[in-house]
This record gives structure tokens, C-alpha cells and sequence, in this order.
């Protein structure tokens, strides 16, 4: 399984504080959605780093802004705020994704964590109809946060690398684990499909984020998430679609 790495790869999360009990994450994947819009969180909720997820064994890179380097998974929160975010700009194989969600797991558990809300974009064929977020979720977090919601259940598919290992976990276990899903495109990053899942989990806890001004967000990043685009292209076939959702 991790023939092509020199040493079995493995993540450590530490963490400074004790967490909140709900973990928002958004890892790095193709179009970014889930990427721009849990940094777009982060910044506009005023969050200051309390954490980070260590990798080892895997081609890393090291993020830095204003001259400073920093962890490319990290961990925030505030203590007036019941949810903690995780920002992952380190792209992770879905070979990884199962070492990668174990890792964060034993941390919510030994955390009281009790329930994890996941922002993710999926490279699917859709028109303009499909330009809304979706939900695959754990029936406990279904009952708590979307018995009263309008995102629609996604119909029918199959899911791999980390979403399916937090998911897994959440069906056997008292964790409850909701994945929000909305189409992307090419363009990094996809600005109309961070703005979507913003809305969406600005709905489901009330945090109070306005997503107008994502867009001017976006555009001062922009540069830094097509250098980090490119980086996972070269990992992926150009052109893929994602045909494990329908």
C-alpha cells in the first residue's frame, strides 16, 4: 500500500488548547472550494491558530506569509466560538486519507469532540441546476443539524480517501459526521463554489459570516491557490472527473 513511500507515512495533530466541540475542515482537493472557504472562515471570524497536524513520510511543503513559514495544516479557534476549524493546504493522496482521518480522529476523541462538519468540492458533470451544495451525512448529525435544513441528500455514490474514513468512523461511533459537498470547477480557486459552502455552514451553526466578500478574498489569494492548484494537478489526470457522486 505505501510502496511508493520510503517510510510508512503517519500525521500527529497537536493541538495548544482544549477544542470546541464541533471540528469544521477543509482539505486541499481539486477546485479548493472547501480550502478557500474554511480560510475565508478563519478570516473573517477573527480565528487564531491553536494547533497543527504534523506529516511525516510524505513530500511536504511549508506555506509562509509575510516572511513567516507556518504548519500547512493547521488547527484554529477562539474562546468565545464552540467550533474549531481545520485548514489542510497539504494535499493528501486518498491512498493517505485513512492514516490522515485516524490521526485526526484519536484527536477528537481524546478531545470531546463530538461532532466533525467537512467542506469539500467534487469535479462532477453538472449544469446550472447542480450549482448547490449537498450533504452525505452520519443519521445522528443529520437528526441534530439538517432534519430542519434545505441542502439536499446527495443521491447515490461512493466515497474514498478522508471524507470516507471521518464517515466510517461516524457510523460506528457516537461521533457524528456531516460531509457538504457542492460542483467545482477548473478555475482555482472556485470562488462561486466557496461561496456556496460558506452559506451553507454559516446556515447550519449560525456563525454569522457574511459571504459577500469572499470574491475580494479570493482575489488576494488567488495567486497562492493557483501555485497550490498546479501542485495538485501534477498528482492528478488532467481533466478528471469525480464519478463516485451522483
Amino acid at each position: 500500500m505505501f510502496g511508493m513511500f520510503k517510510t510508512p507515512p503517519s500525521f500527529d495533530v497537536t493541538h495548544e488548547s482544549a477544542p470546541s466541540s464541533t471540528l469544521v475542515a477543509g482539505f486541499s482537493a481539486y477546485g479548493l472550494a472547501g480550502l478557500t472557504a474554511v480560510d475565508y472562515l478563519v478570516d473573517h471570524l477573527e480565528l487564531v491558530e491553536t494547533g497543527y497536524v504534523r506529516a511525516e513520510g510524505i513530500p511536504s511543503i511549508t506555506p509562509f506569509e509575510k516572511g513567516r513559514p507556518r504548519h500547512p495544516t493547521r488547527l484554529y479557534s477562539r474562546p468565545d466560538l464552540d467550533v474549531t476549524i481545520l485548514v489542510g493546504e497539504q494535499f493528501v493522496p486518498s491512498v493517505l486519507g485513512e492514516s490522515l482521518a485516524e490521526s485526526i480522529l484519536e484527536w477528537t476523541e481524546a478531545a470531546d469532540i463530538s461532532e466533525i462538519a467537512v467542506l469539500a468540492g467534487v469535479p462532477i458533470p453538472h449544469g446550472p441546476e447542480g450549482h448547490r451544495t449537498f450533504y452525505v451525512a452520519t443519521d445522528d448529525y443529520r437528526e441534530q443539524r439538517l432534519d430542519t435544513s434545505d441542502v439536499e441528500p446527495m443521491a447515490a455514490g461512493f466515497l474514498d480517501g478522508t471524507n470516507a474514513a471521518l464517515l466510517e468512523r461516524g457510523m460506528e461511533s457516537p461521533l457524528g459526521v456531516g460531509l457538504f459537498v457542492t460542483p467545482v470547477h477548473a478555475q482555482a480557486p472556485d470562488v462561486d463554489a466557496a461561496v456556496r459552502l460558506v452559506e451553507t455552514i454559516d446556515d447550519t451553526y449560525d456563525l454569522g459570516v457574511d459571504a459577500g466578500p469572499l470574491s475580494a478574498f479570493a482575489d488576494e489569494i488567488r495567486q497562492y491557490y493557483e501555485d497550490l492548484a498546479e501542485r495538485i494537478e501534477e498528482r492528478e489526470p488532467e481533466g478528471t472527473y469525480d464519478r463516485m457522486y451522483m
